[in-house]
């Protein structure tokens, strides 16, 4: 008689709707903020607000998509799971294979983003900074949930307080000018290209209400929490993207931004407010750290259920005992990130990360449109319009993220297939 498998170690129920709300919140402050007008600005120019609304609006359908989906499936795993349980093994294999790369490449963005702020100095300098920064937090994550909530709560707090400092500073600096924004016409000098481009580059920012999701099994009551919790936490930090982008271009202009390392910097050195800098930058420092740690633990969740499902290895399944987190995972996914952050440019894994995480999503709507009516909570016209974003989105990348992208998704797939024709039947 073949004996039945051994229960799986499973996680702790620990967090409310508030506690969801950080996890995100400290997932897409930072991000976007810190990192991503450079590349957005060099892309669209001042249309980087028509990128930033496009990108809203496309993770909106995604948002509402994810809640629907963590409400009836509230397992550790996001739309790995999801995809699976509405599509077959192989879309969700597929999503969860984006979402690891994807978000990986997320986790190496946000320590260089850290490191470029917390030290202005040499190169290898900062890419040692973020080496650090990356093994820290993972030994935080690795002591346990709640203590990973508690540190995003302190670091969501200091970034808010931060981005309210720049506004003020650039409002009250008195080098803002609306000629910086060129006039209306500026709008639409990257043409649609460019501004897709902008929204795409713009859009892994908006991607930290996965987080949320990934995170179903750790949540209590989740079919009432999570559906609540993603929706505010994405309109919150919108807002704030809105607020700071103008600051930003008020000051710094389309140009400005676009040649600078460190954005914010350069908008308030523009405004005639450098006096605030060091402020700036300990809270781009402090938000890109906030973003590494939720990246961290949701990136952990999904390998853990991928590993369940022997899509990865099965040591990667292994959750702590005493800690109750998925350890091995968490462990190896610092040194990936640990080489990425020694081998790569902060452009560049943006953009990669961005076409990941579409991916992911494009199936996250597709696996929503299939739910029936008892488990649906927001149409299907939402879920279609999310779809075709992404994959619009998705085209218009820089060419070198696309077919790298491509790339390391045909290697994961090649790999899965290499490994079910090598088990047993």
């Amino acid at each position: 008689m073949t004996p039945s498998p051994a229960p799986q170690a499973q996680l702790d129920r620990r967090l409310g709707t508030a506690d969801a709300v950080v996890i995100g919140l400290g997932s897409m402050i930072g991000a976007g903020i810190f990192a991503a007008f450079g590349p957005a600005a060099k892309a669209a120019g001042t249309g980087l607000l028509i990128g930033l609304a496009l990108a809203a609006v496309i993770a909106y359908c995604n948002a509402v998509a994810s809640a629907q989906l963590a409400a009836q499936y509230p397992l550790s795993g996001g739309t790995y799971v999801y995809g699976r349980e509405r599509l077959g093994p192989w879309w969700g294999f597929t999503a969860g294979w984006g979402f690891v790369i994807g978000k990986t490449a997320s986790c190496a963005a946000m320590a260089l983003t850290f490191a470029t702020y917390a030290v202005p100095g040499p190169v290898w300098l900062q890419r040692l900074v973020a080496v650090a920064g990356v093994l820290g937090l993972a030994a935080l994550n690795y002591r346990g949930i709640t203590k990973t909530v508690v540190l995003t709560r302190i670091l969501v707090g200091t970034s808010l307080t931060a981005l309210a400092v720049v506004v003020v500073a650039i409002a009250t600096g008195g080098g803002a000018t609306t000629t910086n924004l060129g006039g209306w016409g500026a709008l639409t000098s990257g043409g649609i290209y460019g501004t897709a481009q902008a929204a795409g580059l713009l859009f892994f920012a908006f991607a930290g209400y996965a987080r949320v999701a990934t995170m179903g099994e750790e949540v209590r009551d989740p079919r009432r929490t999570i559906p609540r919790a993603i929706p505010i936490a994405l309109f919150l930090t919108v807002g704030i993207y809105l607020v700071v982008a103008c600051a930003a271009l008020l000051a710094a202009g389309p140009r400005g931004l676009a040649n600078a390392a460190a954005p914010l910097i350069a908008a308030v050195d523009a405004a005639g407010a450098g006096a605030v800098a060091s402020v700036v930058r300990i809270g781009g420092a402090l938000a890109a750290l906030g973003a590494l740690l939720a990246l961290i633990a949701g990136i952990g969740r999904t390998t853990l259920a991928m590993a369940r499902e022997r899509d990865l290895p099965t040591w990667l399944a292994a959750v702590h005992p005493r800690y109750r987190v998925p350890h091995h995972a968490e462990m190896a996914l610092a040194v990936v990130v640990s080489v990425l952050v020694l081998t790569t440019d902060l452009r560049g894994v943006i953009g990669f990360s961005s076409f990941g995480v579409l991916v992911y999503y494009a199936i996250a709507n597709t696996a929503a449109f299939t739910q029936d009516r008892a488990n649906r909570r927001w149409p299907r016209w939402l879920n279609v319009f999310g779809l075709l974003g992404c994959v619009t989105l998705v085209a218009t990348l820089p060419w070198i993220s696309v077919l790298t992208g491509l790339a390391v998704s045909a290697a994961g797939l090649l790999g899965r297939t290499l490994i079910l024709r090598g088990r047993p039947r």
